[in-house]
């Protein structure tokens, strides 16, 4: 794999619970691309996502993420992989007994880094990324939506990720925080960091054109962005 692909896929078959949900996948993501990925529910747009960051085995075809050949992943290389990405939810998953910092802080300790000044360090720098260094002893429910997704997006920024999975991250927001939430993940991804935006928010992609990935009757087609 090159060394600025961040994703590849050549010939895979995504499965969900044994069913045959996306056949024939083939395409690549390059460093710092923005790439959008849209389909109905149930079009297999989530466990394309779910294999990429290795909850679902790829056991068709051949993949690489961030250098992981998903074909041949171990249980004991997915922990190493996801280190790799940062992974956006549309419902958030925050510790809601912890404010920001502690929610932040937990995950750098989870994979082992001890250190108070770099996890010190590491939180400052995703805070600022998404414009919330005040917010650091909040808790989440003292929060908006929009500023509970920027913690998200902070903690999936914590390890400086080549890449960022978003599963329908403003599924839960109004139409302007999404399109905060957008704008954030745009200037992430010109920053090189790449970014896949699971979405069925067509407003969104007509704010943002972007490269575009179509999930439709089990095969997945490109779309070319519209200026």
């Amino acid at each position: 794999m090159e060394d600025n692909i961040r994703i590849e896929l050549n010939d895979a078959q995504i499965y969900q619970d044994n069913n045959l949900v996306l056949k024939d996948v083939n395409f690549k993501i390059k460093a710092g691309e923005f790439v959008y990925m849209v389909g109905k529910t149930g079009s297999g747009k989530s466990s394309l996502l779910k294999t990429l960051y290795g909850e679902i085995p790829l056991t068709h075809g051949t993949g690489r993420v961030e250098g992981f050949a998903l074909e041949n992943l171990k249980d004991k290389e997915i922990p190493l992989l996801r280190r790799k990405l940062g992974i956006v939810f549309q419902d958030f998953k925050l510790l809601r007994d912890r404010t920001v910092g502690e929610n932040l802080e937990f995950v750098l300790k989870a994979i082992g880094i001890k250190e108070k000044n770099e996890i010190k360090e590491k939180i400052q720098k995703a805070l600022e990324s998404v414009n919330l260094t005040t917010k650091y002893h909040k808790y989440p429910h003292e929060l908006s939506g929009g500023e509970q997704q920027r913690v998200v997006i902070a903690r999936a920024l914590l390890n400086e990720p080549g890449l960022i999975l978003a599963d329908e991250p403003t599924g839960n927001l109004d139409p302007e925080t999404s399109n905060e939430i957008l704008r954030l993940l745009v200037q992430i991804a010109q920053k090189g960091t790449s970014v896949l935006l699971a979405t069925h928010d067509y407003d969104l992609i007509r704010a943002y054109p972007s490269r575009t990935i179509i999930c439709n009757g089990g095969v997945i087609n490109e779309a070319v962005a519209q200026r």
